[in-house]
């Protein structure tokens, strides 16, 4: 027996002693032969997955010239806002290193302004066949509809920043929105004083009912109905998100209330709210999201005063290799995969890596 043969053979012992089956057994399921039960054969493709485990199949699979191609769908940077270069710095390093064992990766990507422009592009990725799709779902109506798609045609797809409700997809990797909104609250009641308003902003062309936006708002509010007295909490939609509307809502609001000392933003445009501030001389303390150059530039200057991010460069990274391993080896991933919620501040932003 040579060098290799022998490590392939300790890895499979290791596989049946954790699945508490023979060797043959095993064996069986990783060639995909009949005698094993259904449920033995998803306790082992699992454990193979956890133990990144890679026989032969790999070989034989490019030995019958079948190609993997994964198409993935995401928003491209704007000038508002370049939170998604980081889940396409993730997507392009699992390609590099999918692309080494003859995956093919294609990359689409949608304005997350346009919902003609999602579907737009949707339609391209089912036109071309791929065997497993990874989405950015921003449009939930659309969304929803390109999933069913996906299930009917027997299309394994994964999900990435956002999940949808009621969905089938076989993982969502990413934040989880309630509880990022959750913990942002419990951060702003250690300065709310009696008396303090706090406003929440959304800034996005698409807000409906199940808006991602709206879970994090849904999460900061669910922590205030914890405490007494309950501070007055305002928020404001702003749809139109030229630096211009968005200072006028602003300017409004504050003309409005009369003691705002703390703003919540939802989502990456939080340097936006930042800007108006700085310029209006207003202080308060400002909460929103993602590791971003605009973000940290103001929050090195100390007006925005925490960040919260959840490792888009990970998760996308993460997501990638969980669909290649589903579309490869026949692996059972997690239905969700939540990444950790981190509170960055000017103090640690240096060495935080997404």
């Amino acid at each position: 027996m040579n060098k290799k043969e022998s490590e392939e053979l300790v890895g499979v012992k290791e596989i049946a002693r954790r699945a508490n089956v023979s060797i043959g057994t095993v064996d069986r399921a990783i060639h995909n032969r009949p005698g094993v039960a259904k449920k033995t054969r998803e306790t082992i493709l699992q454990i193979i997955s956890e133990l990144d485990y890679q026989p032969n199949l790999l070989a034989k699979r490019l030995a019958s010239r079948k190609t993997l191609r994964i198409a993935t769908l995401i928003p491209t940077a704007s000038a508002e806002t370049s939170f998604w270069h980081a889940p396409l710095q993730g997507i392009e390093k699992a390609s590099a290193e999918l692309g080494q064992q003859g995956i093919v990766s294609d990359h689409y990507f949608y304005d997350q302004d346009s919902i003609g422009s999602f579907v737009e592009k949707t339609g391209i990725i089912l036109q071309s066949k791929p065997d497993g799709i990874l989405f950015a779902p921003s449009f939930i109506e659309e969304s929803v509809s390109f999933s069913r798609t996906c299930k009917r045609l027997e299309i394994p797809y994964v999900l990435i920043d956002s999940d949808l409700p009621n969905d089938e997809s076989i993982n969502y990797t990413g934040p989880n929105l309630f509880d990022s909104g959750y913990l942002s609250g419990h951060l702003a009641s250690y300065l709310v004083q009696p008396g303090d308003e706090i406003l929440i902003v959304n800034i996005s062309k698409e807000i409906d009912g199940h808006h991602h936006l709206l879970k994090k708002e849904e999460g900061f509010r669910a922590y205030f109905q914890t405490q007494s007295p309950i501070p007055v909490i305002r928020k404001v939609d702003i749809r139109k998100t030229d630096p211009t509307s968005i200072d006028e809502h602003l300017a409004g609001e504050f003309l409005l209330a009369g003691n705002i000392k703390i703003v919540f933003v939802t989502n990456s445009r939080v340097s936006a709210v930042a800007r108006f501030l700085e310029k209006a001389g207003k202080k308060v303390l400002l909460i929103g999201y993602d590791y971003i150059d605009e973000n940290l530039a103001y929050l090195e200057k100390g007006v925005i005063d925490f960040l919260i991010c959840q490792k888009p460069v990970e998760q996308a990274y993460r997501a990638m290799l969980t669909l290649y391993q589903h579309l490869a080896y026949g692996a059972i991933p997690e239905r969700k995969e939540f990444m950790p919620i981190d509170i960055i501040t000017r103090t640690n932003f240096h060495v935080y890596r997404n």
